[in-house]
């Protein structure tokens, strides 16, 4: 019976995915990947500067991954916390990625890991499909995952990201 929850889990993108996962109170896994704007972001170029919420989905142009990134837009994420880095991420091309974004008329960045290295390294690539688990991870100030969101709501997500930063102080 477990092994059936997991296959089941694993094929809805919903599974423990890695061994390997990074977890709350690990050193956040690096990257630098390019945004649907054109430029490139790294961890690193915010450390001791600003917190960084990376909302990982599935696919660009689906229904739940499209009501997530809206939800991220219309809760006002980024003109409500402007001392947190803020992106959504996906292993969909910088291209695909671009598109999605302005379609929805988002006002932030879209990562493209379309070699799948950064979000096997957070542990959200799912080995069923070779989509990425839909796991919001918030970073704080000092390199380390302060949260893991394993359980996004895509039409609420942004009240419940501004919730979890202002509850851990990373709005600050």
């Amino acid at each position: 019976m477990l092994l059936w929850t997991v296959v089941a889990a694993a094929l809805l993108g919903s599974a423990p995915l890695s061994v390997a996962a990074a977890k709350v109170g690990d050193a956040a896994p690096a990257f630098s990947l390019k945004g649907s704007d054109g430029k490139t972001y790294s961890l690193s170029d915010f450390a001791g500067k600003k917190a960084v919420v990376i909302a990982w989905f599935p696919k660009a142009f689906t229904g739940g991954c499209t009501a997530e990134c809206k939800s991220l837009r219309e809760d006002g994420v980024v003109s409500k916390a402007p001392g947190v880095a803020f992106f959504a991420a996906s292993v969909d091309d910088a291209e695909t990625n671009r598109k999605f974004a302005e379609s929805l008329g988002l006002d932030y960045p879209i990562l493209a890991d379309p070699t799948k290295e950064t979000a096997k390294a957070y542990g959200v690539l799912n080995p069923a499909n070779g989509l990425a688990s839909r796991w919001t991870f918030l970073i704080g100030r000092d390199g380390k995952i302060a949260a893991i969101d394993q359980a996004v709501q895509p039409t609420s997500h942004g009240k419940a990201v501004l919730d979890q930063l202002q509850k851990l102080g990373l709005l600050k």
